[in-house]
């Protein structure tokens, strides 16, 4: 990247129920929001169409906002074992949309996010919203699970990995 190109990064936040998404543009040492929000499979959904809308809401995103990288949040292992399986499945979903839509894919654990928004691997998720909010200059809080993902966004513009998944 060229310092005066902008670098765009899609962060993306996979839940077994919701898939937060955010873009963020990086022009030299100043990060924009450009896009955010989340990818909602319908209420009881089987497995089949939430990953179906994972895929399609993603690669819609990349079509659209025209990321040069992906960055998405390493599984949690806090969680049941179905949600965890689940979650797993999004997740895969997600690094192949992301792939097919020809961009590399970094990953980063919960502690990277946290270290790289707050400065504090084990910040609070208010903490992290408002941080987001303030390193982004939102006009308001964004959903959670899209900050998690601006979140994701942001620490790959400041600790952007070499290695992808």
């Amino acid at each position: 990247m060229r310092p005066d190109n902008p670098f765009r990064i899609l962060g993306i936040d996979p839940g077994s129920h919701v898939t937060g998404y955010g873009v963020v543009e990086k022009r030299r040492n100043d990060l924009a929001c450009m896009t955010y929000g989340e990818i909602r499979p319908p209420r009881g959904a089987s497995l089949t169409i939430a990953l179906s809308t994972v895929y399609k809401g993603i690669e819609e995103l990349i079509r659209e906002s025209a990321p040069d990288v992906m960055a998405i949040e390493d599984i949690f292992f806090g969680k049941n074992v179905r949600s965890l399986i689940r979650q797993g499945q999004l997740r895969g979903v997600a690094i192949f949309a992301g792939t097919h839509g020809g961009l590399p894919v970094f990953e980063y654990t919960p502690l990277e996010i946290k270290k790289a928004v707050v400065g504090y691997g084990r910040a609070e998720k208010t903490q992290v919203q408002s941080m987001v909010r303030a390193i982004l200059r939102l006009p308001g809080e964004a959903p959670a699970d899209a900050s998690d993902a601006l979140a994701v966004a942001i620490c790959h513009a400041h600790f952007g990995k070499d290695k992808t998944v």
